[in-house]
């Protein structure tokens, strides 16, 4: 086996670094604060943006690092005061999630009984969703019973709210379905 002189450089320089490593470990040195300063260093330009764990009804508390509009790491945020910034395998691998590259990226639809998928532009998509409740809530929207009671309500939609989502957005959920005349309202983290 031919060992050219930058293989043994290499070799020399990872099995010198190794003992060093191994005797400042052996002797009682702690690297943490040598961890925690090269992380700062990863993230010292990134702007931080709170959000919330998507996985569950707990809502853990996430720091979301980005650069140039682009994530660069996501972690716990130690200002929660119940995950006080661990996360669980599922919350810590949401970088994966987002960074991951079969992630779906387009809006994809199929046709009533169309075989294959069709790629729709996102403002298309809206168009559609909002035209199907608008001619839902038409349809079915009943202004009065059969005794003449006003009851304004559209019993034909029906409105199921995510565990993670945050106060402010249950608000104006509430209130869309509300003024559509949406009876059946749910939230996950409730069921």
């Amino acid at each position: 086996m031919d060992i050219s002189r930058r293989d043994f450089l290499r070799l020399a320089t990872t099995a010198g670094s190794g003992t060093a490593l191994s005797g400042l470990i052996a002797s009682g040195v702690s690297l943490a604060p040598v961890t925690a300063r090269a992380q700062q260093l990863r993230i010292r330009t990134a702007k931080a943006t709170p959000s919330v764990c998507p996985f569950c009804s707990v809502g853990c508390a996430l720091l979301v690092h980005t650069t140039e509009g682009k994530i660069v790491n996501i972690e716990g945020d130690v200002r929660s005061p119940f995950s006080e910034g661990t996360l669980c395998p599922k919350g810590a691998a949401t970088f994966q999630l987002h960074v991951n590259p079969n992630r779906p990226m387009q809006v994809l639809h199929r046709a009533p009984g169309a075989a294959d998928w069709e790629v729709w532009d996102i403002e298309r998509a809206m168009d559609r969703v909002a035209e199907l409740v608008k001619k839902t809530r038409d349809e079915t929207f009943i202004e009065k019973t059969a005794e003449g009671k006003l009851v304004n309500c559209c019993t034909s939609i029906f409105s199921l709210g995510g565990a993670t989502l945050d106060n402010e957005w249950n608000h104006l959920q509430q209130k869309l379905m509300r003024g559509l005349g949406v009876v059946p309202i749910e939230n996950q983290a409730r069921i």
